[in-house]
Order: structure tokens, then sequence, then C-alpha cells
């Protein structure tokens, strides 16, 4: 259960009518919004106040009154008392639903847009997908080494024997790595470990205060063995990643094979943690954008060349733009690794910060397309006109951000939101993914 603890109080009742950007179900107690972790919409639930305000409150499930058609048993047991997932209880059917409901409803209220076409949603596997992660370690009192994720509400780590989301070879590994960090010299100075995984490989990266000892790197190197994985250590920031097992590890990559494509990736690299949605995403993003042989093209936020790197296979002329130093060397190291260093270029840039001068030197192009982090997009967005597009395809992590965008794109600069819909990148989270298409005469 919970660590949090609850005064006495008589539970409430209501009934359910929509679900929220977090996955909580939304109702209402004499004309006041209460969210409620657990519920769903259709349902009537009893539930406890968990915090007041002036204009909503929070709830947490006590009993379901009336059930919704859609309700499932979760596939995890550690499910409600760990926060990894907060949909479970939802069929993978009804969260894509949901998730839908949720773009749309973001694009109407915030950025007061309607697409003219909604895309069939696309979602895959609802479990093992997770190829990323980062898992936190902790060593309560009176208690073993923890490792998984944190609980629901709570800084302190989940007791958990496995995670089903989790790619399986990973996920079937929280309590041997428990007993390895017992029996490190120094468990509590290990805070983290780090996850990535490809078809061939698994890699794990493990955050170290302090330097390991021989033993340490004994017991380590025989884990790495067992459970054929790759083992890491990282004493310090992104850079001093290392080999531990084995020292000449081969590299992480993953492949787009509709393309052609290999990218590889160091183990704290950003990628997309769902990559059989991904594969989908890009050709979607490709069908969207229509990439015509000779056209020129900016990818702005292009990581390591997700996206610059498909446009370039198609024939067009890429410019990757990114803040990250580090990514945009491994974008460059993709582009050549791929033969492509002649179509895609890539550059370092705070496309927070940028004026409109600099993007003008970038020269004009055909079309553009735009994969910001959570924040959005806004800055760079004010100085779209300066480039000339007329076809913008947008892919967002974060509903809220992007109809914010849309508003300034559609209402402000003169384009139509011609279509969007989402990809279900994180099944059993209210994560919502999505793509948009924004054209202009």
């Amino acid at each position: 259960m919970s660590r949090q603890k609850h005064g006495e109080q008589t539970p409430l009742s209501t009934d359910i009518f929509n679900l929220d950007a977090e996955g909580r179900g939304i109702g209402r107690v004499d004309g006041k919004v209460v969210f409620v972790e657990g519920a769903l919409p259709g349902e009537r639930v009893r539930f406890r106040r968990l915090k007041g305000g002036s204009h909503f409150d929070q709830g947490e499930l006590v009993e379901v009154l009336r059930a919704s058609a859609l309700r499932t048993t979760p596939p995890c047991p550690h499910f409600g008392y760990c926060g990894g997932c907060s949909m479970q209880h939802l069929e993978p059917s009804g969260q894509v639903a949901a998730k839908q409901r949720i773009l749309e409803d973001s694009l109407q209220r915030i950025g007061k847009v309607r697409p003219e076409q909604i895309l069939p949603p696309i979602a895959g596997p609802s479990l093992g997908y997770r190829s990323r992660a980062r898992l936190s370690v902790r060593r309560p009192r009176n208690k073993g080494v923890l490792v998984g994720f944190h609980e629901k509400r709570s800084s302190f780590v989940a007791d958990m024997q496995h995670c089903p989301v989790l790619d399986p070879r990973v996920g079937r590994l929280l309590l041997p790595l428990r007993a390895l960090i017992t029996a490190l010299s120094q468990p509590e100075r290990i805070p983290q470990i780090e996850v990535a995984t490809t078809p061939e490989l698994a890699a794990l990266v493990f955050r170290h205060l302090e330097p390991f000892t021989e033993a340490d790197l004994a017991r380590l190197r025989a884990f790495a063995e067992e459970h054929g994985v790759q083992i890491f250590g990282q004493p310090g920031g992104p850079r001093t990643v290392a080999p531990i097992h084995p020292l000449e590890a081969p590299p992480l990559a993953y492949r787009l094979p509709e393309f052609r494509l290999e990218f590889r990736f160091k183990p704290t690299s950003f990628i997309q943690i769902n990559q059989a949605i991904n594969g989908v995403m890009v050709r979607r993003a490709m069908n969207l954008l229509e990439v015509r042989p000779g056209e020129r093209i900016l990818d702005l936020f292009c990581g390591l060349g997700n996206f610059s790197l498909p446009i370039a296979r198609l024939g067009a002329e890429v410019l990757g733009v990114e803040g990250e130093a580090e990514l945009v060397a491994l974008a460059a190291e993709n582009a050549r690794h791929n033969g492509l260093e002649q179509r895609a270029r890539f550059m370092a840039a705070d496309l927070v910060k940028l004026e409109e001068g600099d993007v003008r030197a970038w020269g004009r192009f055909d079309k553009i397309l735009i994969d910001p982090p959570r924040t959005g997009a806004m800055e760079i967005i004010k100085l779209l006109p300066a480039l000339g597009a007329r076809r913008l395809v947008y892919v967002s992590c974060n509903p809220a951000t992007l109809a914010r965008d849309a508003e300034l794109l559609v209402h402000k600069q003169g384009y139509r939101l011609r279509a969007a819909g989402i990809f279900n990148m994180f099944p059993h989270t209210a994560h919502v993914e999505s793509v948009a298409l924004f054209t202009r005469d």
C-alpha cells in the first residue's frame, strides 16, 4: 500500500465522465471537479479526498460501485503501488481511445483549433515494450536494497520483483540486481541504473558515487556473464560512461529496415523507448511530410537523426538542428555510417534562444519537421515565417504544448491544421505521443 497516511473521513461518491491528462477519472461533487486516481469514465465510485483546493479536489479510489466495461485486471502485481504505470486497469483499446480524446480536447480547448482529419491511432505491444528506463536504487532503513521505479506520489522506491513493461531481459532482473548491489562494497553509493536495450543487446549503466573495488568489478563481470548483459560504469556525468564488461562492448544500435537505416547510440543517449512504435511513427511522419528528392527540409530538435536520416534516404537534403552537442555528433556519425553524409547536415544550436537573423542564415526550406521536448517549440515557431516552408509536421510528446503551438501556427501564421493523431508510445501510462500536419498556401 502507499506510504501516504490519511485522516479518518467519510468516503464520497461521484460519477466519472472523463479522464484527465494524467489518467485520473474526472467527476463532480456539489458542482466541484474532483480527480480520482484509478477511476474510469462511465463508472460510479466512492473515493477519499487526498487534497482540496478552491477549484478542484484530488481523490483516491475506495470502491467501484458501477464498473466500466473497459476495466480490466492489471497485468502487473505492483500496479497501484508502483508509480511507473497509471492506466493498467483500463483495457489497451480504451487507453488508446482516451489518449485520442485528450489530444482532440487539448487542441480545441487550448489551441482553439480542430484538425480537418483525425488520423487512425497507432498501437503496438502493451508489455515488454520499454527499451529505455532509469531505475532508482535505494537502501531504506531496516530493509535490503530496492531497485525499480518510485512509488506512486512518493520519493520511495517501490518494492518490485519484476516489471512486465520493461524489455523482458531486464524486467526479470530486478531481484538479481538487488542481490548484486547488496553484495557490492558500498551499495548506498549507487543511486540509479540506466537501461538501454536493442533486439541483440541489453546494457545496464551503474551510476556510482565512489570507485568500484576490484571485488566489485569481479562481481559485476560475473553478473554480466550470467545474465547476458553489457555493464557500464558512470562515476560522473554522461561523458564518464565506460564499459566494465565486456571491455570491447559491441555498439548499441536500432534499425529502421523500411529505410535501410541503422542508428548507433550510447547507452545513455536519448532514443524513443518503444522501437516498434517508433518505426511506424517515422513512416507516418515521412508520409505526411511528402518528402521529394531534391527538396530542402529542416529537422528541428533532430536528436541523433531519427527523422533526418529517413528524409535523406528519400532523396531530400536535410539540415538537422539540436541543442545537445553529443547528439549532434551522433547524428553526423550515423549519417556517415549509413552513407548519407552528402544529404544530411547537422548543427548544434539552442532552439529556445535563437533570433530571426540566426534562422535566416540557414536559408529557405520547402518543409519542416519539429520534434520538441515536453516544453514545446514556441520560441522557434515564432521565427518559422522567415524560412518559407509551406508544409510542417509536428511530432509531440505533450498535447498541451502542441495545442499552444498550434494556436500560433493557425491563428497567427496562416497555417491550416490538416491532420492529427496519436501513437500509443507508452502503453499503460497517461503519456500521449502525437503527430500533426500543418500546411499553408
